[in-house]
């Protein structure tokens, strides 16, 4: 009778046993020892303002609302830069971009083609190659905007796979208005404002007997941008050269979902970096005409669905109790950018001061942060202290138990602050650069709610009084282009974000502190040669990816499959 019972027992127990390892995935990280998954999903040029969670009541954004809701949002949450080759270098390594060369002295303050040779730094450490030697699969799909190659186009230096992410699908690049047809160049208008015409006028003068080179080297990269600039890359192979841009979204899409489900079971980091909602608008026949905000509200409720698709995907999936989903923006959204026949194609920024490319003004810096993690991070939690997107380095190494000697970070570990176990931020100091110039600083005194910020200079307005540089399109960090301020400008964000009310020394008791503290703080230090200048930034041929033999690049992604 035992044997019988005990027999019967072991057959009721077995169902049991089958239920809790195959439902395994769905508990809690503290429960098992297992380690996490992170979803990190980047916008590109979106304001803090586009949101509905942020404040925006005539957007549509109900999937990242809800990511909010069911998670922890970041009210401070601050990029390193107001551009996205800085604030990208910044986000991927836990530094300023400054320690990696990624800044100008001049100019030009983001990678312009292809085919140049600056880029990020083999010898830098992003989080993707920590977590890779903790054994995780690591993906990015779309944006990298980093650079690709050092001295001739098979050594891909600067490309993902060699900075720690195992897949790559997407734009090595970025998307800009020259890959679509009929909707400008944002490269020549950056060509205009860096000057660049200038030198190309001169070396015209100089090689005038010499016109089939300076053909070669001048009117070549412009001539043939889309080809040039606008490719789609597999890992290290060119799949499509032109891209298609129309199909591009539900391309991305597709691949972040893939990486995904190809990855359930076992630890892995996907960056989805959209190519959204930078310029050229895409014209999803689903979404176009259906916002109240033209063609950039239709853009970005696009964004929403596509961030509520990954989100159904972790969840579908079960694994959404052991994965860490994350989203934000590379810097605020772009101000001066609108047309007679679109409208505004760039973001709107709230409450906040200036935008994308205006220095340490807090609308080009200032971005949504948003963090879900059922059964870790409590439902509905507002963190009010400051944070940046370089907390992402420590965070996800310290999640992912990676104890290993490692160089100085400019980030902190956000755990403590997302869970509750402590109520400050550890940024006491932040640094707001503008190029490679220190533009201002932000003081988060102990003790003290205030969070003080000063400007050592900002750049002009023009027309003045209007909010941006309407007549480059784009602001400077240099020369004719900023005015300096001493004693420097000085706010306190607490009680003023908008940075409207510069304080004296007849209103803030504090002044004299304030500008003491905040110019002894001990500032990143540039640490590499610069990779931001002309002779790293301009086209080489040698240097371009190519699909086929240079120069007759071009092919088209086999999509069948997809």
């Amino acid at each position: 009778m035992y044997n019988q019972c005990f027999a019967l027992r072991s057959v009721l127990l077995v169902p049991f046993l089958f239920l809790l390892l195959t439902t395994g995935r769905d508990v809690t990280g503290k429960g098992f020892d297992q380690k996490p998954n992170f979803v990190l999903m980047v916008v590109d040029d979106l304001g803090i303002g586009d949101i509905g969670c942020y404040g925006n009541d005539t957007i549509r954004t109900p999937n990242i609302d809800r990511l909010a809701s069911d998670g922890v949002k970041l009210t401070q949450h601050i990029a390193a830069a107001p551009l996205c080759t800085p604030s990208r270098t910044a986000f991927m390594t836990g530094r300023y971009a400054i320690r990696s060369g990624m800044v100008s002295t001049g100019r030009v303050q983001v990678l312009l083609f292809l085919g140049g040779s600056g880029g990020l730094a083999p010898s830098e450490t992003t989080f993707a190659k920590r977590l890779q030697q903790q054994g995780y699969t690591t993906g990015l799909v779309g944006k990298w905007h980093l650079g690709v190659n050092c001295k001739h186009r098979e050594d891909h230096c600067h490309h993902p796979n060699q900075h720690g992410f195992s897949y790559f699908y997407g734009l090595p690049f970025t998307l800009f208005n020259d890959c679509v047809p009929g909707e400008g160049s944002d490269v020549l208008v950056c060509a205009r404002v860096c000057g660049l015409f200038e030198v190309g006028l001169w070396l015209l003068v100089l090689l005038f007997f010499l016109c089939i080179l300076a053909t070669a080297v001048w009117c070549v990269p412009f001539k043939f941008l889309p080809t040039w600039n606008c490719i789609i890359m597999r890992n290290q192979e060119v799949i499509e050269q032109p891209m298609t841009v129309e199909t591009l979204p539900q391309r991305l899409l597709g691949e972040a979902q893939n990486f995904i489900k190809r990855n359930v079971d076992r630890p892995f980091l996907l960056v989805f970096s959209l190519a959204h909602i930078h310029t050229p608008m895409f014209k999803t026949p689903q979404f176009a005409g259906k916002s109240r905000h033209g063609a950039y509200g239709d853009n970005l409720e696009e964004v929403d669905w596509m961030i509520g698709k990954i989100t159904e995907t972790v969840d579908s999936l079960g694994i959404a109790n052991n994965t860490l989903m994350y989203f934000t923006s590379d810097h605020g959204g772009h101000l001066e950018d609108s047309d007679s026949r679109t409208g505004q194609k760039g973001g709107w920024n709230g409450i906040y001061k200036g935008g994308k490319a205006m220095g340490g003004w807090e609308g080009g810096i200032r971005v949504p942060g948003i963090f879900r993690w059922p059964g870790r991070l409590r439902a509905g939690k507002v963190v009010d202290e400051p944070t940046s997107l370089m907390d992402l380095y420590p965070t996800l190494k310290y999640l992912a138990k990676d104890k290993q000697p490692d160089r100085q970070s400019d980030g902190y570990n956000l755990m403590p602050l997302l869970e509750g176990e402590v109520a400050r931020s550890e940024h006491e100091f932040m640094f707001h650069y503008c190029g490679i110039y220190l533009n201002a600083v932000r003081w988060h005194p102990p003790g003290s709610d205030s969070i003080f910020k000063v400007h050592f200079f900002t750049p002009n307005f023009f027309p003045p009084g209007a909010g941006g540089c309407y007549d480059t399109k784009i602001c400077l960090c240099h020369g004719e282009h900023v005015t300096h301020h001493d004693p420097p400008l000085l706010y306190n964000l607490f009680h003023d974000p908008s940075e409207s009310r510069p304080l004296t020394p007849d209103t803030e008791p504090r002044y004299a502190e304030i500008l003491e503290q905040t110019a002894k703080a001990n500032r990143a230090e540039q640490g590499v040669e610069l990779q931001l200048t002309w002779d790293k930034i301009l086209w080489r041929p040698w240097l371009q990816p190519c699909c086929g033999t240079f120069p007759f690049c071009g092919c088209k992604e086999n999509t069948t499959h997809m």
